[in-house]
């Protein structure tokens, strides 16, 4: 045995040191007051995210989750709050007087006087009839609230 595998061998010991840790370790909780005022730190105007997060003990992986969760609540409150009905306008026009026509006609006329319901959405605008299947109805309008 050489002289260099001998100090390379540790040296027995009878006591070794052995550290039990107990409890959460170094996961800290926030209130919401405190992440919201840390997050508004984050958006002033030459923040720096890294910076922030370090003052305050935190990873900036950590402070971006915030301000995603922050965003995405914000949205989904503006989403629940936003009006569920508009106010319906009743327009009364007077029927102009219908067109004789010549030979057969090909399908019937839709009835001027009433009946007649018309949506706008973003420039778009639907004319639903009387007598028109709610499913339908209720597929195109989400069509066109997913296309806006």
């Amino acid at each position: 045995m050489s002289k260099l595998d001998h100090i390379l061998e540790p040296e027995p010991t009878a006591v070794r040191r052995l550290e039990i840790i107990s409890g959460t370790g170094r996961r800290r909780r926030f209130s919401a007051d405190d992440k919201s005022r840390i997050i508004e730190e984050t958006l002033a105007a030459g923040a720096v995210v890294s910076e922030i997060a370090r003052r305050h003990g935190l990873t900036p992986q950590q402070l971006f989750g915030w301000r995603r969760q922050a965003r995405q609540s914000a949205s989904a409150a503006a989403h629940r709050a936003a009006p569920r009905f508009v106010p319906a306008v009743v327009d009364r026009l007077t029927p102009s007087r219908p067109v004789r026509r010549r030979g057969r006609q090909r399908g019937r006329d839709p009835d001027l006087g009433g009946g007649v319901i018309e949506v706008e959405i973003d420039g778009v605008t639907i004319r639903i009839g009387r007598g028109a299947e709610p499913k339908t109805v209720a597929a195109v309008l989400q069509a066109l609230k997913g296309s806006a």
